[in-house]
């Protein structure tokens, strides 16, 4: 990787048109060849990587563009996991009070979220992004970032206890299954060449930040977590084993964390500093820690690092930009907020980034193609202007 200061990426989603969304329905539905529907695909797709390279984005991602989700998608991918709707779901939930409570909260129909759920012994079937990784090296001759869903994510996600118990007998045997299945993962991305994979781990802030309730990520409402501190030591079991065997691979391991995306309301998603996570972060120690920190929500950029082994250890992804408003976040800002993260660590290790993609779980977008161009426009903008101050 470059020793240039303030690289400048993107976390991995992209809003998909609805032409596309139309396709990848009548696809489904055998209304269109395979053929017809991967051209557009494919034309989007280098519509992104374009987008970003014209932007001066130094590490390329893919947008995303043929999953569902940021998670569900793997139910294409796996044996032992079927797609179904939230409406599907609603008979197998214990808490069905609880839940249509979740479904007023996202104001989106039961009927148009879809989840992976484990409905069998879970076994890799076939690449889960590889395929993706290996399009998208025909499309740039930048660095490129895999983004895949975490352990924790996936079988915290995964797991629905009356059809999952049918096959393992609590979470902690799926997930030994998820490890094996994202080493597997592993394994093909450093075959080809990858030079990031990042693995998203937005549920870790439900987990401390919620109170009891999970109110930000309809991925996590099925399985009734336990208390925050067990749970905590449950995610780290689970992806320890998989930042440590990408490093071991020679690639660089990204994890991403964030508070929801879902809402341009700020008011209902959830705050809080990443202080509850620190000892997590120490022990799965990952090379990079991709962060949200252009809101207040957020909390201080030095309670992060109250923790010398993360000074010393990790490049900080620092989130600049929200990718859920139209606003443009202003020069001065972005540079501001760099400068107080070089209290702590060297420029070096400091790489600039929106807090998250700029799509949702659900086929309502938070953003724009328009509004992201600028966005990307005003990223390269600061990383030109921090690179003048200060190289």
């Amino acid at each position: 990787m470059s020793n240039s200061s303030f690289l400048v990426s993107l976390l991995g989603s992209m809003p998909r048109s609805k032409k596309l969304l139309t396709a990848k329905r009548k696809f489904n539905k055998g209304k269109i060849d395979e053929s017809t529907y991967f051209e557009l695909l494919d034309e989007e797709t280098k519509y992104v990587v374009t987008l970003q390279e014209n932007n001066d984005i130094d590490i390329i991602t893919n947008g995303e563009l043929s999953r569902d989700n940021y998670v569900s998608f793997i139910a294409e991918k796996l044996n032992g996991v079927s797609m179904m709707s939230m409406a599907d779901m609603f008979d197998y939930i214990e808490d069905k009070q609880g839940f249509e409570q979740i479904l007023e909260i996202l104001d989106v129909p039961a009927i148009s979220i879809k989840n992976a759920i484990c409905t069998g012994k879970i076994t890799y079937n076939k690449p889960l992004v590889a395929d993706e990784m290996i399009a998208l090296k025909k499309l740039t001759k930048k660095k490129i970032k895999a983004t895949l869903p975490g352990p924790y994510l996936m079988t915290r996600s995964m797991w629905l206890p009356a059809l999952s118990q049918k096959y393992y007998s609590n979470k902690e045997e799926l997930g030994e299954d998820i490890i094996q299945v994202l080493k597997q993962e592993v394994d093909t991305l450093a075959h080809l060449g990858i030079d990031i994979v990042q693995f998203d781990e937005p549920v870790l802030t439900e987990v401390v930040f919620s109170e009891g309730k999970t109110r930000s990520f309809m991925c996590a409402a099925l399985s009734e977590k336990k208390d925050p501190t067990e749970e905590l030591i449950f995610a780290t079991k689970l992806i320890k084993p998989v930042i440590s065997y990408a490093k071991e691979k020679g690639i660089l391991v990204a994890l991403h964390v964030c508070r929801g995306n879902w809402s341009r309301d700020e008011s209902i998603l959830l705050t809080g500093p990443y202080t509850p996570l620190l000892p997590l972060f120490e022990t799965c120690l990952p090379n990079i820690l991709t962060l949200e920190f252009s809101t207040p929500r957020a909390g201080e950029i030095s309670s992060l690092f109250s923790s010398n082994i993360i000074r010393e250890n990790c490049i900080l992804g620092l989130g600049v930009m929200n990718p859920r408003t139209d606003e443009i976040e202003l020069l001065e800002d972005i540079i501001s907020r760099v400068e107080e993260v070089m209290k702590f660590i060297p420029k070096e290790r400091i790489w600039l980034n929106p807090d998250c993609g700029f799509a949702t779980f659900s086929n309502r977008p938070v953003s724009t193609m328009e509004v992201i161009d600028k966005k990307l426009a005003r990223l390269t903008e600061a990383k030109n202007e921090l690179r003048n101050l200060y190289e």
